[in-house]
């Protein structure tokens, strides 16, 4: 999920702008982020224009290089740039949200309000087309602010008269990833034990980010899939501790893993929080490492014709090069 930073120069070889023909034009949000990347790089391979929405341009470019994208720089909360990002495109993939809150950084204010205010955007500019990444779990009724902000976002999404489709993953792995990096990082920073919150026992049925993206780009050109929701996860569903055995067995080490209440790890989370300025895990989404986190259904895979690529240690062999040092540096 992209985060909102401050803008920065533009890179001299970016494209900047939207291009001279916008038909056919994808926007993505959160463009520069985990999936977004990857929808970008799917989107460009199935021959769409597509313009991206971002902060940081010169990040932006390093996320996306190679990938050949329009950008349009500015801050999606903004309505100038909500205006800019929808002019002239047929679809809006709306990928941007956080899972942790920052200063000026809301889970109400970037994951509802925005995207409230992005398909009035997209209404007002006749944009038909809208494809929005909700959450499994997602529900205006959670007692999670984090699902519950994306749960109303969702209920925005499906209110509306656009022709929408709404896509619900588990968590989602790849290199960059925002889960199970998070863990390995954990895993460096633990040199004997391992600490299971909740016990481990939570189970969850990670899909890779690749299938993920291919996902969005088969939504984007096939008008079947407007108006429904999928599902998305991975072939297995594992507990949290399987997960972990498989993260530590792709990183080539062991630890000694012992389930701990969250209760008991709540109050060192919080200490964690104030000490540094990116934590790895906070207290809103401790708990949720306890929820079962499986989806109700495979079958979006096959109603997509996408894969589904299984949690193995040679997907993951992206975690051996996590160093302690490079775990200790993601917290700052």
């Amino acid at each position: 999920m992209e985060e909102f930073e401050r803008e920065d120069a533009m890179p001299p070889d970016a494209k900047l702008g939207p291009p001279a023909d916008a038909r056919g034009t994808v926007v993505v949000t959160g463009a520069a982020g985990f999936v977004g990347t990857h929808a970008c790089r799917a989107l460009v391979q199935q021959g769409w224009t597509v313009r991206v929405v971002v902060r940081r341009a010169q990040r932006a470019a390093q996320q996306l290089a190679g990938i050949p994208v329009h950008y349009v720089v500015g801050d999606l909360r903004q309505a100038a740039t909500r205006s800019d990002a929808v002019r002239g495109v047929t679809t809006v993939v709306h990928l941007a949200a956080i899972a942790i809150e920052r200063a000026g950084q809301s889970y109400e204010e970037v994951n509802t309000n925005m995207t409230a205010a992005l398909i009035e955007a997209a209404r007002a500019a006749g944009v038909r087309r809208f494809v929005h990444m909700s959450q499994n779990g997602a529900s205006s009724a959670s007692p999670h602010r984090f699902l519950r902000s994306k749960g109303v976002a969702e209920e925005h999404v499906r209110a509306s008269d656009l022709d929408w489709t709404v896509f619900r993953p588990s968590v989602i792995f790849g290199r960059g990833d925002e889960f199970v990096t998070v863990l390995a990082r954990l895993v460096r920073l633990s040199p004997v034990i391992y600490p299971l919150p909740g016990g481990g026992t939570a189970r969850f049925q990670p899909v890779s980010v690749t299938d993920v993206a291919h996902a969005i780009a088969a939504a984007v050109r096939r008008p079947d899939t407007v108006r429904q929701s999928y599902p998305l996860g991975g072939p297995e569903a594992l507990t949290l501790r399987e997960m972990i055995e498989r993260i530590l067995g792709a990183m080539g080490t062991s630890r000694i893993l012992v389930p701990v209440p969250v209760t008991v790890l709540r109050p060192i989370i919080a200490i964690a929080q104030r000490v540094f300025p990116r934590p790895p895990v906070t207290t809103a989404l401790l708990g949720l490492l306890a929820l079962d986190n499986t989806v109700p259904d495979s079958t979006a895979w096959a109603t997509l014709g996408v894969g589904s690529t299984p949690f193995t240690a040679g997907e993951l062999a992206y975690l051996r090069s996590i160093t302690v040092r490079e775990a200790w540096t993601a917290m700052w």
